[in-house]
């Protein structure tokens, strides 16, 4: 059965560090490029970074660059995302996405429909 499932999302101060996970299953290995979306009530939604499992390549948008870090475990089947130095622009439920794609992650990839989502895990930055 194709899932992704995230977590790791709670309340944090600002400053403060959270790592969001995506459980991936049934996905075929290789095939796909897993990608961090984040979207409150009322804003649009926005690329946070991506992965490829075609050749483990990263992006990350403005909004990550130096403050967050995409990684897999591939033996796993799990995607994390480490955010560091929170602000409370930061709050936002944030998303897990696959696209069945062989290729390296880049903003290409960022007008595709993806191929699978998962729920959410909602992350609210504030003292």
């Amino acid at each position: 059965q194709l899932q992704l499932v995230e977590s790791g999302g709670g309340l944090v101060q600002p400053g403060g560090s959270l790592t969001l996970s995506c459980a991936a299953a049934g996905l075929r290995k290789g095939y796909y490029s897993i990608l961090w979306f984040r979207q409150a009530p009322g804003k649009e939604r926005e690329v946070v970074s991506c992965i490829s499992d075609y050749d483990d390549t990263t992006y990350y948008t403005d909004v990550a660059k130096g403050r967050f870090t995409i990684s897999a475990d591939n033996a796993k089947n799990m995607v994390y995302l480490q955010m560091n130095s929170l602000k409370p622009e930061d709050t936002d439920i944030y998303y897990c996405a696959a696209y069945a794609v062989q290729a390296a992650c880049n903003t290409w990839l960022f007008g595709y429909d993806m191929d699978l989502w998962g729920k959410g895990t909602l992350v609210t930055v504030s003292s």
